[in-house]
């Protein structure tokens, strides 16, 4: 009775939800793990940063010790700090076998580095460029995860158009095979006409039970590059299609990658810090200043009754030999030298990405126009042995050629939509450009 009361609509099961690319790519700059790695490393630069800075600032620390003992020196050194010495303390007995006395002895010193050499300063500017070097892996781990987003929900819809194409043949073998079937009973075709027909509907069905499970093998790598699974019975916002990306210049492209790209960027900001780490191995050799003090409180119960006493003074440190600043502004040395090598080394393989990119994406605009004009072709061809066939001008061979190579111009035509728009998001990584907001994520 209740249920009707309810509105139709409501009695019907909802559609599930879809997920568009640009949607997919939000979660998986929030969920997916190589996105948290790289985010939990510019926090741990960031700490190393504050941690560099702490140098500036004086060390102030505080402590409590509570003693007890008979031990000559400590019960003259207590007795005198607590401000309890008298003359009868003088007596040898008391001096050499004195009472056991307790302190309760408070304490609060400081350190502060005033002048290291500028040695401080070159820390903390090393711990800043390596931020900045943090920053820029973690937008190039970005992009990368972009790219594998986009290569798996393409993939998806790779997958699911392969499915229809699938049934669509499956359907056409179908009636192929029922076709022949009547021709066999009428008399104006041959069993071997039948057998073939049928081996191709099982063929065909064959196909779309391996299409079907590819859909579900891309879903799963969706939901690997996602970082999170896909809500039951979800299905993708767009279909495979065309689209129409700008042509570009390869020494344009080039140019680009080689100012912009993050990873080149981040391997400029290390070799920035290494030359600070060098800088700041030289000043080891230099000399320090420090400032120091300390107050203390020494009784003979925690509630008081002693005495206090400071001190304050400075130090002025000059490293005269160190075998090991030597080693470490030698390790610098060779660790800034690596690193321009891998700049170098960095630049090549970028330009070497870039043209491979280049290339693969003019050659997939190309393949786009031939499987275009061939499906076409094939279309015509199989029509034409259609007609043939049911003319009982040509062979039942024939017409399951002209009926596999129209399959084929088909299946070629969107295998080349999906690498022209794959190989147009290779070119967008190797130039630096590809982002959320890219073009081939949100048309």
């Amino acid at each position: 009775m209740f249920a009707l009361l309810l509105p139709a609509g409501v009695l019907k099961a909802q559609p599930p939800e879809t997920l568009t690319l640009a949607d997919a790519v939000s979660i998986a700059l929030g969920k997916n793990p190589t996105h948290e790695m790289g985010v939990a490393d510019t926090q741990g630069a960031k700490a190393s940063v504050t941690q560099a800075s702490a140098t500036f600032f004086p060390h102030i620390g505080f402590a409590e010790n509570a003693m007890i003992g008979n031990d000559p020196v400590y019960v003259f050194g207590t007795r005198l700090r607590q401000g309890r010495f008298n003359t009868s303390d003088f007596a040898l007995n008391q001096l050499n076998s004195p009472d056991a006395i307790g302190n309760f002895m408070s304490r609060l010193e400081g350190k502060w580095n005033v002048f290291d050499s500028f040695a401080s300063t070159s820390q903390m500017r090393q711990a800043r460029l390596a931020e900045t070097a943090s920053q820029q892996e973690l937008n190039y781990a970005d992009q990368n995860l972009v790219y594998q987003v986009l290569n798996a929900y393409y993939a998806w819809l790779l997958a699911k158009k392969q499915v229809d194409l699938a049934q669509q043949t499956e359907k056409t073998a179908e009636e192929l095979a029922k076709t022949s079937a009547a021709r066999v009973e009428a008399g104006t075709a041959v069993d071997s006409d039948l057998l073939a027909a049928n081996v191709n509907l099982a063929m065909r069905q064959q196909d779309l039970i391996q299409a079907q499970s590819g859909v579900e093998i891309a879903r799963a790598q969706l939901e690997t590059a996602l970082g999170a699974e896909l809500a039951p019975g979800q299905q993708p916002a767009e279909m495979l299609q065309e689209h129409i990306y700008p042509s570009v210049a390869l020494e344009e492209v080039e140019a680009r990658a080689l100012r912009q790209r993050s990873d080149l960027l981040a391997i400029a900001s290390q070799i920035g810090a290494q030359r600070s780490g060098v800088r700041a191995a030289k000043a080891a050799f230099g000399p320090r200043l420090n400032v120091y003090g300390s107050y203390e409180a020494d009784n003979p119960s925690f509630a008081g009754g002693g005495s206090t006493n400071w001190i304050t003074g400075a130090e002025l440190r000059v490293n005269i030999f160190s075998r090991e600043n030597s080693a470490a502004l030698a390790q610098e040395k060779a660790q800034l030298n690596r690193s321009e090598a891998a700049k170098q080394n960095a630049q090549n393989a970028i330009r070497l990405q870039v043209r491979r990119a280049f290339y693969e994406y003019d050659a997939a605009r190309q393949m786009l126009d031939v499987s275009r004009s061939s499906i076409a072709q094939s279309r015509e061809s199989l029509r034409i042995t259609r007609d043939r066939y049911e003319s009982g001008l040509t062979t039942m061979t024939d017409l399951l050629r002209s009926e596999d190579a129209e399959r084929t111009s088909r299946t070629n035509y969107w295998q080349s939509v999906y690498r022209y728009v794959l190989s147009y998001a290779a070119l967008q990584l190797a130039s630096g450009d590809l982002s959320p907001q890219s073009p081939v994520v949100t048309q």
